[in-house]
């Protein structure tokens, strides 16, 4: 293997590992990441974290729509590692997508180069650790893709872009915590949140009059978190790659695994103000500050930081629905059966995806329409492209809730390629929960209270929903997408809240199709680690 350091290795990884997944009309950006375990300190506390480049939390990718990205993974540590791309739509190619069930994990000491494309996408994202219980250690960073040069932003270049990754924490190393959950027990309240890897002193600096842009991740457990900053409204300009109407709000709720963009303006007198974010939904209230400096500021901080909405439900609901696209902003969106009035295409299949927690074998388990997914000794995929029997069975999840008691499986629901489909999440717990459906963008049409009939379709939006790829589902309510399965894979449904996650509340999503034209699906890479039943298979000649 060539060193890290050797003039060649990124020209000979990219000779090597050449495959139809990327263009070659398109630019290439090569990246080398050397993954460890380190020392870090965000609640005061000496830890053990994952560190990408000696950084925690992770470096930023930078990228412009349909760059290919060649990153070379060294996993440093003494257990296998995946990392996966939350919104990144790997289009054609679940190989590279990063969770278990479609791609092996790197072992101890070796190294994986991912072959991605942001193909027809733009705005915020992130990647995080997907395998174990490595996101509670970190390994996670920003993406930001941004609009090609000629396609025109619907905003004024901002004077700054600052990467902001919220979330909440835990003191206890991730071992600790997943040996927690092993035992079939539920995690505790976390200890602190956390802006940007730190506890109580990030600092962002501005200069008065000029306007930046926040892209917020919430990268964090379980808790849904309100942003806001002393004494500055924000504008929403952008979720999760869609352009939205620009709303202004003085603080915004993000739920895990969601990000938004934001522009804010440095109007204020020049001194320092708060930036405060704060867990919502909870019996506690955890917060913590950061600092919004300008650059000639007279003062430190003034007064008590500016409070924020804690359970109330209905104003997170109604925010949620004043979330709309930017119809006349130009840029890659959804485009269901090669039109973007998603509203005047019927649907094929509605699926009902109902959550539920419970016992099996005396240990705490979650499931999505009763079952709750287990790992299967090799990562569903691979099974599928070789033709492995026994390791998965399609159809093994019911499209609709069975109302019967928590079972064990590993759940695979099939689809057809190319079709329309209506998916409901039912919410009958009295928390809020977050979705995420890898491979994809979906149109959010509703979301409201009770339970889901066909009678709430009347109060759909079918005309300008946001498109975006991880939802919330608020207490004993429900919320409706549309989503055209227009990208052929394995691609993982799950709950974002991570020990729900951990513990099967899940499934993958089989998006077939019997052809084999590359128009469809790409071949699985050249480079594809194989484990499992899969050990010893050959992917292609070279």
């Amino acid at each position: 293997m060539l060193p890290l350091t050797s003039p060649c290795f990124a020209l000979c990884a990219f000779l090597f590992f050449f495959s139809p997944t990327v263009s070659a009309e398109n630019p290439y950006r090569f990246f080398t990441w050397n993954v460890s375990y380190g020392n870090i300190y965000p609640l005061g506390v000496r830890q053990q974290g994952i560190l990408i480049n000696g950084q925690f939390p992770g470096p930023d990718i930078h990228c412009v729509t349909n760059d290919n990205l060649i990153i070379n993974v060294f996993n440093s540590l003494d257990e296998p590692f995946l990392i996966s791309w939350n919104g990144i739509q790997q289009r054609r190619n679940s190989y590279e997508d990063g969770v278990y069930g479609t791609t092996c994990p790197i072992p101890p000491g070796k190294n994986f180069t991912y072959i991605l494309q942001v193909k027809d996408q733009i705005g915020s994202f992130y990647y995080f650790p997907s395998l174990a219980f490595h996101k509670a250690a970190g390994g996670f960073g920003g993406i930001r893709i941004l609009s090609r040069p000629r396609i025109p932003v619907p905003f004024p270049d901002p004077d700054g872009d600052y990467t902001v990754l919220i979330g909440d924490w835990y003191k206890s190393n991730h071992t600790t915590l997943k040996a927690h959950l092993d035992r079939g027990k539920k995690l505790p309240f976390p200890n602190g949140i956390l802006i940007n890897g730190r506890g109580n002193d990030t600092s962002f600096s501005v200069e008065q009059g000029k306007t930046y842009r926040l892209r917020i991740s919430n990268v964090g457990l379980e808790h849904s978190l309100n942003f806001r900053i002393q004494g500055h409204k924000m504008k929403l300009v952008e979720v999760e790659g869609t352009h939205t109407l620009q709303t202004t709000y003085s603080s915004l709720d993000v739920h895990v695994g969601q990000s938004y963009s934001v522009l804010v303006t440095a109007d204020q007198p020049a001194q320092d103000y708060y930036i405060v974010v704060s867990t919502r939904f909870t019996y506690r209230v955890l917060s913590t500050t950061g600092i919004l400096h300008y650059s000639n500021s007279a003062g430190p901080v003034k007064g008590p930081p500016p409070g924020g909405p804690t359970i109330q439900i209905d104003w997170s609901l109604n925010q949620a629905r004043s979330i709309r696209t930017n119809l006349t902003a130009s840029g890659p969106r959804p485009n269901p059966q090669g039109s973007y009035h998603y509203g005047l295409i019927n649907t094929t299949k509605t699926i009902i995806l109902a959550s539920s927690a419970g016992q099996v074998n005396r240990k705490q388990r979650y499931a999505v329409n009763s079952v709750s997914f287990i790992p299967a000794d090799t990562p569903l995929k691979l099974a599928d492209f070789f033709k492995i029997g026994g390791v998965f069975r399609v159809g093994s999840i019911s499209d609709r809730p069975t109302g019967g008691g928590i079972y064990l499986d590993t759940s695979v629901m099939g689809a057809d390629y190319r079709a329309f489909v209506e998916i409901v999440f039912q919410n009958n717990e009295n928390i809020v929960q977050s979705w995420h459906i890898d491979g994809y963008s979906f149109f959010v049409v509703g979301m409201d209270g009770g339970q889901w009939t066909q009678s709430s379709r009347n109060q759909y939006n079918l005309r300008d929903a946001i498109a975006r790829c991880t939802i919330q589902v608020y207490p004993f309510s429900w919320t409706a997408i549309y989503v055209a399965l227009d990208n052929v894979g394995m691609w993982n449904v799950r709950s974002e809240f991570w020990a729900r996650q951990y513990l099967g509340q899940q499934f993958y999503l089989r998006v077939y199709t019997p052809s084999t034209s590359l128009r469809d699906e790409f071949p699985i890479p050249k480079n594809a680690l194989l484990c499992g039943r899969a050990s010893g298979r050959h992917t292609r000649p070279l």
